[in-house]
């Protein structure tokens, strides 16, 4: 019996204008976790969708268990014992939890469908062994973006033998990850394996016995993790050295107060909240998942209706009713969701950029200046490197990298002087996060006011002027960038923040003063 338990050899794959993949590898081993990693358009997901009957190779050969593996369909592949949590989603949002992870296999008994209750029974099993909040008979378009990312789990119940993971953890927090990452290590036996595909590199030390690189949609190497630094990973995925210990630039003090935030609260959660944002800073939001950052952000913007509060820019009261009233005053916001509140997925790069612009920019006595539309779009995408074969591609078939790039562009044409960043670096690779963080600097070091919701920790204390710290919808504290730590800032995330109710200073503490 051959010790390798998935085979690729030689595969490629082409779409109109990009070769996505060429002369591919890759070789998973029996009781295996393999990371594969790569830069965004390097070819991962491609990889991935070949393997579970998305897509049909051009050339090369995929073996399972020694022998020639063929897929017609995903239903196929399934069949055949691969199973794949993908990175975007892929649910449907009209049909309970129960109904989405058994779709298409339903429970049967003589040759009838089970009932709705049997449905749900066994999925609240599933819900168990995850250790997930939440409830089989919920409609899974009410869902959080976090919550439905975690329900992607689903693939777990399947009877697999390859189970495919592309960026599982994009949104959860440490203390779920740790439970994912418990399932894989019960998951693989001496007939099962796990391909994981992360861009989060302190998890490949974690749960990965392997790493295969590819660079653009091509093989690289194969390094064994333990003998193997998150450096020379990187290296190889990008082709150069980037440095992970960089602090915030710029940072200074009795800048003007360009939005100012006093008493926000909302029905559903936020409670009394109270910032302010200065010209040219990078202020960064942390927190546990469930502490109201977003929902800060889509207060502000008029996404959500406020109770109470008030929201000055510069110096004015300003009442803002949705996120279109909020963009004409040059507050724009980034949403987490980029598939579904950032992009016209059927729309082509060009339409995408100037689309928050169209009126204002570009039409000339109910004319729209095409031309100028193109001219934009073709500078912004060589200004972030956007990697698409030209401003008609598209969006739906650039990578998730690539698309978060359209959305920022969208919002540069604009020219806001306030932007919110909810997650601007979700499954984003190393090498393009360099490229973003690079933008935001130079955005406020022209002068751009910038939220920066994270729920990276790292990524929050790189880049932030000044930390606010948020827990069950209110802020616990707010830190200057010397005194914000990962130990500081958790202390903050983690206080009960009723603790602080009725307290006036409670919104300003210093990390001195919070513990």
């Amino acid at each position: 019996m051959t010790d390798l338990l998935l085979e690729a050899r030689g595969v490629g794959k082409s779409f109109p204008g990009v070769r996505a993949l060429q002369d591919m590898h890759i070789a998973l081993r029996r009781g295996e976790v393999l990371a594969l990693v790569g830069e965004n358009g390097a070819g991962k997901s491609t990889l991935m969708k070949l393997l579970s009957g998305i897509y049909v190779p051009d050339e090369g050969e995929f073996f399972l268990e020694g022998e020639p593996l063929r897929v017609s369909g995903p239903r196929d592949a399934q069949e055949q014992g691969i199973s794949i949590i993908h990175q975007e989603f892929n649910l449907m949002p009209d049909l309970t939890v129960a109904q989405n992870v058994f779709i298409g296999r339903e429970p049967r008994s003589g040759g009838f469908f089970l009932g709705e209750r049997a449905l749900n029974n066994r999925a609240a099993e599933l819900i168990d062994r995850l250790h997930l909040p939440l409830d089989p008979r919920q409609v899974v378009g009410d869902l959080t973006v976090a919550k439905q990312q975690r329900w992607r789990s689903q693939a777990l119940s399947y009877d697999a033998k390859v189970l495919i993971m592309d960026e599982p953890t994009a949104a959860l927090n440490d203390a779920e990850v740790q439970v994912l990452h418990d399932l894989i290590r019960r998951f693989r036996t001496d007939t099962t394996g796990v391909i994981y595909i992360s861009h989060r590199m302190d998890e490949l030390k974690a749960i990965s016995d392997r790493i295969t690189v590819i660079r653009d949609g091509r093989y690289v190497d194969t390094l064994d993790t333990a003998t193997t630094s998150i450096g020379e990973v990187i290296a190889r995925m990008v082709g150069r050295e980037i440095t992970g210990d960089a602090k915030p630039e710029g940072v200074r003090t009795g800048r003007e107060v360009v939005l100012s935030v006093r008493g926000l609260t909302t029905k559903p959660l936020l409670r009394d909240v109270s910032f302010d944002l200065q010209e040219g800073e990078i202020l960064g939001f942390a927190g546990l998942m469930g502490a109201g950052r977003t929902e800060v952000a889509r207060a502000l913007v008029g996404a959500d209706p406020v109770v109470s509060g008030t929201v000055t820019l510069r110096g004015t009261p300003v009442r803002i009713a949705n996120p279109a009233e909020a963009a004409r005053h040059r507050i724009g916001y980034l949403s987490e969701d980029r598939k579904h509140l950032g992009l016209l997925l059927e729309q082509d790069v060009a339409a995408n950029v100037v689309l928050s612009s169209v009126r204002d920019l570009f039409q000339s006595f109910g004319f729209v200046r095409t031309r100028a539309m193109r001219e934009k779009a073709i500078e912004l995408v060589g200004r972030l490197r956007i990697r698409t074969p030209s401003v008609d591609q598209t969006v739906k078939f650039l990578s998730g990298g690539n698309q978060q790039k359209v959305v920022i562009a969208k919002w540069l044409v604009k020219d806001c002087d306030v932007l919110i960043f909810d997650e601007p670096t979700r499954g984003i690779d190393v090498g393009a996060k360099e490229e973003i963080y690079r933008l935001l600097n130079d955005l406020a070091e022209q002068g751009k006011s910038i939220i920066m919701i994270s729920s990276e920790l790292p990524e929050v204390l790189r880049m932030s002027h000044r930390v606010v710290v948020m827990s069950e919808g209110r802020i616990t504290g707010t830190l200057t960038a010397g005194e914000a730590t990962q130990e500081s800032v958790m202390h903050l995330a983690t206080l009960r923040s009723d603790k602080n109710h009725g307290d006036e200073t409670a919104d300003f503490p210093s990390e001195a003063g919070a513990r």
